[in-house]
């Protein structure tokens, strides 16, 4: 089977997409698939998790380290190297199955020619190593010059984010040490390296880094190999960084590029044996899929129990490096069936940082716990109210993604009780959990309005998953996803009854003895949009079916720039029923077993043409949509768009004129629950009975993959002939 992603060619127009594409990363740190040779001016970015700088009065963001992979390779004074070179062969690959990327390159100049081998990974047995070998051989005799070390003059979108600069040299090891403009922190990279050849070796400091110039006289067809061990560490993980990233640097080296290669490959091959799917008679949707989940598991934080999976990954700054609902919601599963302990991990970050979302509730007047939409490392909301440049006038204009999509709150509850429901483990309630839950039921008792003539309350002045229409009442979505944060409030209570002492405990901290009446009369008068009669369908919001019934095609023919935004006050999608994202049909997803059949038909079959699918994280849903009402073969073109967002770059790039490039972690989740939700059908209830009914595509031969529900791995085999869940016995 393969597990090799390549590109042959030098393709300068795609070097940020392939920076994106071929990603190596350990939860850490992402290390971006660019050229050893490149530096900020093609994206080079070592991304670390959890990490964040403002600079001015610009998008705070996540910072790039220092970049210890430079390395530049001269002969005879002249640079051998992609960007100044005849480029006579190119071949970037990235095997999935160990996740190594690795390069070859044959590179001619006035007087010689020479045969570039690299690669590297980022250590999934240490988090803070980098580790690559390099290699190189020339046609002709030449006097030869490597420079490599570490770059500190890295890219940013909204920087300079490093204050202070210093550079060290301590035995074999070198080190740049910097420190961040806005909270101070101490950020250290240091590297080690060897070489199979002897050569003069100078250390200069110049244009923000530290490098190591080895001269020597390289002989005709010799190959000579550098190995380099690149360890990041910061004052978040310890008082004193530099002492430790220059003490495991050295280690790292003296135990050679082989063992550290061996480890790292044996935890990866555990990876895939717990999460890897694998379909029979489909070598195009199985590679895509794989390479989704390859995405999902280099990024996993498995380096601490607090934190979380931005929007892009750690593919770069883009979104602020934030993390959104599509965590919850869209990567969430993923994890919760094959690596449980992850999926702790993510919710433990919103456990985390719930009184940034107090104080987000707090400060436009409402009590509980209203998540932040981007939230940072604290919780705080990084969206700004003006999020979107008017492409027409270059102006900011007023959006209203940080303080009406209140929906946010609900989604974190949802995932919390996720992770109580499919690992039966209360430990995640008694930590925190409750807490969150119960706060943010509170907060819809408090965002809620009480319609007199109509003897309910609403959620008013919100936007839902659609973000083409702001400020619209009653979304169904919404709604429904705060009664069921209220139900599951009222369920956490009854569930901690049964720990007397930690009940009432909660209780007094909260004060919530005077919320219980007010939850209870909420989950039975918050109105909630069902299904019409006559005609089955839910109408999205108060309105929406008054709105134009036009045509994608229609709306995008409106377009004067290609790069304007289709929502806010004057987009051209707000006043017509074109929608962003599934916004009606993922409220269906959600609760499939509370809809009929006849009505969740009626809803995809009228919300789909309807919607641009402006976000990765829409075609996922339609297509899980479809097979729940028996369509696999309309769902697998939307399955195959969403497991190879990445692989084709075929994505937006901006929204107005802000670039939203990077990878797509969301829509990699989305992949696998279509394969697995979707075609194999899988449900687990709330007893934690697994039950399956596929609509495998009409290709699919076999789909076979393992879960984990309450403890207990399974491993669950689809056929045309049937199927079968065998529980997973450990030798």
């Amino acid at each position: 089977m393969k597990w090799i992603v390549g590109e042959k060619n030098l393709q300068q127009e795609k070097i940020v997409d392939f920076g994106n594409k071929f990603l190596v990363g350990n939860g850490y740190l992402g290390y971006r698939g660019t050229m050893e040779e490149y530096g900020k001016k093609e994206f080079t970015a070592c991304i670390l998790s959890g990490i964040y700088d403002q600079q001015g009065t610009a998008w705070r963001e996540p910072i790039n380290a220092p970049n210890g992979m430079y390395t530049k390779l001269l002969a005879d004074g002249e640079p051998y190297d992609l960007l100044s070179c005849d480029v006579k062969d190119h071949n970037q690959q990235l095997d999935m199955r160990f996740a190594i990327h690795l390069r070859e390159s044959v590179l001619s100049g006035k007087n010689n020619e020479v045969k570039v081998k690299s690669e590297r990974f980022a250590s999934a047995a240490d988090y803070h190593l980098l580790t690559m070998n390099y290699s190189f051989s020339f046609t002709h005799s030449a006097e030869v010059q490597l420079i490599t070390g570490i770059d500190g003059d890295v890219w940013d979108i909204n920087g300079p984010h490093f204050a202070d600069y210093a550079y060290h040299k301590e035995g074999a090891a070198l080190a740049v040490e910097v420190i961040t403009g806005e909270l101070h922190h101490h950020v250290v990279t240091a590297e080690t390296a060897v070489m199979n050849v002897e050569g003069r070796q100078e250390i200069i400091e110049k244009d923000k880094g530290i490098f190591r110039k080895i001269s020597f006289s390289a002989k005709a067809g010799k190959t000579y190999t550098i190995s380099k061990a690149v360890v990041v560490y910061t004052s978040e993980d310890v008082a004193d960084p530099l002492t430790l990233a220059l003490e495991e640097s050295c280690s790292a080296i003296e135990r050679g590029y082989d063992t550290l290669k061996k480890e790292h490959e044996k935890i990866w091959a555990d990876y895939w044996e717990a999460a890897d799917v694998i379909i029979e008679g489909d070598e195009e949707a199985q590679f895509a899929l794989r390479y989704s989940i390859y995405q999902l598991l280099s990024i996993a934080p498995r380096h601490t129990q607090a934190a979380s999976i931005p929007a892009r990954g750690l593919s770069g700054q883009t979104y602020k490096g934030a993390v959104f609902w599509d965590t919850e919601m869209f990567m969430l599963p993923f994890f919760l069936y094959t690596d449980p302990e992850v999926g702790k991990n993510l919710m433990n970050y919103r456990i985390k940082t719930l009184n940034g979302a107090r104080k987000k509730a707090a400060e436009y007047g409402f009590r509980g716990a209203f998540y932040a939409w981007e939230s940072q490392e604290n919780g705080q909301d990084a969206c700004s109210d003006y999020n979107v440049t008017d492409v027409f006038t270059n102006r900011p204009m007023r959006t209203y993604f940080r303080d009406k999509q209140v929906h946010i709150s609900a989604d974190v509850a949802y995932g919390i009780w996720q992770v109580y429901l499919l690992t039966g483990d209360r430990s995640i309630l008694l930590d925190g959990g409750a807490e969150v839950i119960l706060e943010c039921a509170r907060f819809y008792c408090s965002f809620s309005y009480y319609k007199e003539e109509k003897e309910r309350f609403e959620l008013i002045d919100v936007i839902g998953p659609d973000e083409y229409h702001e400020r619209v009442y009653n979304n169904a979505y919404t709604n429904k996803m705060a009664v069921y944060t209220i139900k599951i409030a009222l369920e956490t209570l009854e569930l901690l009854k049964e720990e007397p002492n930690f009940y009432e405990a909660l209780i007094d901290k909260l004060n919530y003895q005077e919320d219980l009446e007010g939850i209870i009369r909420l989950k039975r008068m918050l109105y909630v949009p069902e299904p019409d009669r006559k005609t089955g369908l839910i109408e999205q919001f108060d309105g929406y079916f008054n709105l134009e019934d036009t045509t994608v095609e229609e709306v995008r023919s409106r377009l004067i720039n290609p790069k304007e935004y289709w929502g806010g006050a004057y987009g051209v999608a707000s006043d017509t029923q074109i929608i962003k994202q599934a916004d009606v049909v993922l409220l269906l997803n959600l609760f499939k077993e509370e809809y009929s059949q006849k009505d969740k038909e009626a809803n995809w079959t009228y919300y789909e043409p309807r919607t641009e699918h402006g976000s990765s994280l829409s075609a996922c849903i339609y297509a899980m949509q479809a097979c729940d009402i028996g369509d696999p073969e309309w769902a697998y073109p939307y399955f195959m768009k969403t497991a190879s967002v990445d692989l084709t770059g075929e994505s937006k790039q901006f929204a107005g004129t802000i670039y939203i490039g990077g990878t797509h972690p969301a829509a990699n989740g989305g992949a696998w629950m279509t394969a697995v939700l979707g075609f194999g059908g899988l449900k687990v209830n709330e007893a934690g009975i697994i039950t399956v009914d596929p609509v495998l595509p009409e290709k699919w031969q076999k789909l076979s993959f393992k879960i984990f529900v309450k403890g207990q791995q399974y491993k669950v085999e689809i056929s045309k002939q049937g199927s079968e869940i065998m529980k997973v016995v450990k030798s």
